[in-house]
């Protein structure tokens, strides 16, 4: 199903998050400018048009064209129109498309590293996150992300705490995800995270994610609530589990030969319009996570508290936090605990 074929649908958290997501007419863009642009880039998002990082995204792109005089014009297609997330990250690379944003989770199939933030019941909190995305262990992750030919155009975008969703069962303890089918990301810390938990996991694209929520493919899956919401995956879904267990960001990456054949003065503005859409973002999803609980519940989506601590319980006793940590290595290992305090 593609995500955008509704977007006439009615409804206080539709419009709440059009608010947000309304992307403002290139069009408005169209005659400013004497003559064509020296850069003409494409920039790849996986999200919903509705999304907040389709928003922002643009209001960076559109202050870019401003700021540069026209020379960089870089245009936006939204919710996977280029291809799955996992042949994006291919066309970043290879030049395909110059910026793309993706999730850590998924960054971590050719970064390791990036996955470290995506540490099951690692983060309690908003301000233990930023603190060390916006601190040493970001600049560690940046650092091993471009050692693959990529670049981070700008500081972590929000991608959110994610919850668990069912149409078959509420999840309130670990023993209630006993041989539940659900879909992952194609993120192996995700996959790995559930399998200690006794769950089955199965890796799926999120293009594909309504389908299979639909023919009961899989009974349940994992997302931010802003996902949740703008891919109207409470149609298919009876639960939703609070259990925010891993928090995920997103980096906007950038094709290294794009951002070096831009004059030094132009790969400043795209950065820095990069970065203060990064903050406009992060703020947009803390307001939508105030307020999408209570209009998905006015949509039949029965939300459930959980017992956080009864999961990291159940970690601990699994081999996930040593396994992990031999897989991320000392050195980030022991940036994400100067954070969070000793997981293993």
């Amino acid at each position: 199903m593609k995500h955008d074929d509704s977007l006439g649908q009615q409804g206080h958290a539709r419009r709440k998050i059009l608010a947000y997501g309304a992307v403002l007419p290139l069009s408005a863009m169209i005659g400013k400018y004497a003559h064509a642009a020296e850069f003409n880039y494409k920039m790849a998002t996986g999200q919903d048009p509705t999304h907040p990082v389709n928003k922002r995204a643009q209001d960076a792109i559109n202050r870019i064209k401003e700021a540069s005089g026209g020379r960089v014009d870089i245009r936006l297609f939204p919710a996977n129109q280029l291809g799955s997330d996992t042949d994006l990250l291919a066309q970043v690379r290879n030049g395909g498309v110059e910026f793309f944003n993706l999730a850590s989770s998924i960054l971590a199939t050719l970064v390791p590293a990036s996955g470290i933030v995506n540490t099951g019941f690692a983060f309690n909190s908003y301000a233990q996150v930023w603190k060390a995305v916006d601190g040493p262990l970001g600049k560690y992750i940046r650092s091993e992300i471009e050692k693959f030919g990529i670049v981070t155009v700008s500081r972590s975008w929000d991608n959110g705490f994610r919850q668990l969703t069912s149409s078959t069962r509420a999840i309130h303890t670990p023993e209630d995800l006993r041989g539940f089918k659900m879909r992952v990301p194609p993120a192996p810390i995700l996959t790995s995270l559930f399998q200690a938990l006794g769950a089955g996991p199965t890796p799926i694209n999120f293009n594909e994610v309504y389908s299979a929520l639909q023919t009961k493919l899989v009974e349940g899956q994992e997302n931010p609530l802003p996902i949740i919401a703008t891919a109207r995956l409470y149609e298919v879904q009876k639960y939703c589990s609070m259990t925010s267990h891993v928090w995920d960001g997103y980096w906007i990456l950038g094709n290294r030969r794009a951002m070096e054949k831009l004059p030094a003065d132009m790969q400043v503005i795209v950065r820095r319009e990069f970065d203060r859409s990064a903050l406009d973002q992060r703020a947009d999803i803390a307001k939508l996570n105030d307020t999408l609980r209570q209009d998905m519940t006015g949509k039949g989506l029965q939300f459930v508290d959980v017992d956080k601590n009864a999961f990291r319980d159940a970690l601990r006793k699994s081999s996930f936090y040593k396994d992990w940590k031999a897989k991320f290595g000392e050195q980030g290992w022991n940036l994400l605990q100067q954070e969070v305090g000793a997981l293993a």
